[in-house]
């Protein structure tokens, strides 16, 4: 199928299905100067969209997309490592971003008591 067939299928721009391929996530076969992709490409392509969705980036992807199979996606054993991975990551980026949070509502408390006492008003 050629490249605009693929890009109405999946909702996904040429530009973008040219970008997946220039990632190594999606193949193309030159036929002249036209891309055409298998049959199983817009299955791919929702593959890489979940991926992406779930905050994977290109290079992960590129690692697990070869352990998926079906429309799911169902990813096989081969890929829990890698994502195990990024969960851990992300797991680590919500633990940080807690202790910002709770950093920055300290210090905001901290200014509204002292708006408090200036004032004699108080915030709640």
């Amino acid at each position: 199928m050629k490249i605009g067939e693929l890009a109405r299928l999946t909702g996904v721009s040429p530009r973008l299905l040219r970008y997946y391929e220039e990632q190594g996530l999606l193949t193309a076969r030159r036929v002249g100067t036209h891309r055409s992709y298998a049959d199983d490409a817009p299955e791919v392509v929702g593959h890489i969209r979940a991926f992406l969705d779930a905050g994977l980036p290109t290079r992960v992807i590129r690692e697990v997309l070869p352990c998926v199979e079906g429309p799911g996606p169902a990813v096989h054993g081969c890929a829990a490592g890698a994502l195990e991975e990024q969960l851990r990551g992300l797991d680590d980026r919500i633990a940080g971003l807690q202790d910002s949070r709770s950093a920055l509502a300290g210090l905001l408390a901290a200014g509204g008591t002292q708006r408090e006492a200036r004032s004699g008003v108080s915030a709640a």
